[in-house]
């Protein structure tokens, strides 16, 4: 992780909230995995990114994702969990289960997803506290701590990068001002803050969708939910395929094969394992 956010060249993250979606993404090519706090509210519980996952919800989430792939893992650990006493158990839990970076924001809480209407902020002095503890928190130093401002929205883009400012003092290796509105505003960030900085590319938002060649500067570029709403298209096909024509062999073309799934999923492994521990052989 380390290595990724010092890179002179943007990183393309996509996001993940299952262990499945994270074997694609690696599958795909991709370097890192984001765990988004959104695909999880949305896919574990059907709900809206408005701050109702629970630190054990997102734990497990992230322990089940680092089981299954051995790439670094971002997580969405939106506003923390609770005071900067909270985010010290955040993010020893987190680190417990697999964190290679762990993602903070200065919302209120619940928090609501960074394209949202009606987001609120704390004041600086009490993310900056969240930051410190989170530096403080982790037991490898290499584990990365990402602060997100949505001031944006609320105080302007000048404000939003103080506050990135402020969070880089307090100890952040990398920041992220979430939900830029325009690219001039887009490329003021990189050049008006001097360490690695965060994009959040989101189809419907608020940020102009640049492609990664013109995001000079920045370090990370997350495509958070890209691959949970291709699953939400890819599903409704074949679905509606499904009940139009009542036969399966009319949307096969749209369905990933069998054996693929079985790759994906791990079972020549877990076949291999029956078959040694059955024989008797020596298991390492």
């Amino acid at each position: 992780m380390r290595r990724l956010v010092t890179s002179p060249t943007v990183t393309a993250v996509p996001g993940a909230a299952n262990a499945l979606t994270a074997r694609l993404v690696v599958e795909a090519g991709f370097d890192a995995v984001y765990v988004t706090g959104a695909g999880i509210a949305n896919t574990f519980l059907g709900t809206p990114d408005i701050g109702l996952v629970t630190l054990t919800e997102l734990a497990a989430h992230v322990g089940a994702i680092r089981e299954a792939v051995d790439v670094p893992l971002i997580v969405d650990a939106d506003t923390g969990f609770g005071n900067a006493v909270g985010v010290r158990r955040t993010v020893r839990e987190l680190e417990r289960a697999g964190a290679d970076a762990i993602q903070l924001e200065d919302q209120h809480a619940p928090k609501r997803c960074g394209h949202f209407v009606g987001k609120e902020v704390v004041a600086v002095e009490e993310m900056v506290q969240k930051v410190r503890a989170a530096v403080d928190a982790r037991d490898d130093e290499r584990l990365v701590i990402i602060a997100r401002t949505d001031a944006r929205a609320t105080e302007g883009f000048a404000a939003a990068l103080e506050r990135a400012a402020a969070y880089r003092e307090a100890g952040a290796d990398v920041t992220f001002v979430e939900a830029p509105q325009s690219v001039d505003e887009l490329r003021a960030i990189p050049n008006e803050l001097g360490w690695p900085q965060v994009v959040n590319l989101v189809e419907g938002g608020r940020t102009p969708l640049l492609p990664l060649d013109e995001l000079d500067g920045f370090t990370i570029a997350l495509f958070a939910n890209a691959a949970l709403q291709g699953a939400i298209k890819g599903t409704l096909t074949v679905l509606e395929g499904l009940r139009r024509t009542g036969s399966l062999a009319a949307v096969s073309g749209d369905l990933a094969g069998w054996s693929q799934r079985q790759r994906l999923v791990g079972k020549p492994f877990f076949d291999t394992l029956e078959q040694r521990y059955a024989t008797g052989a020596p298991t390492d």
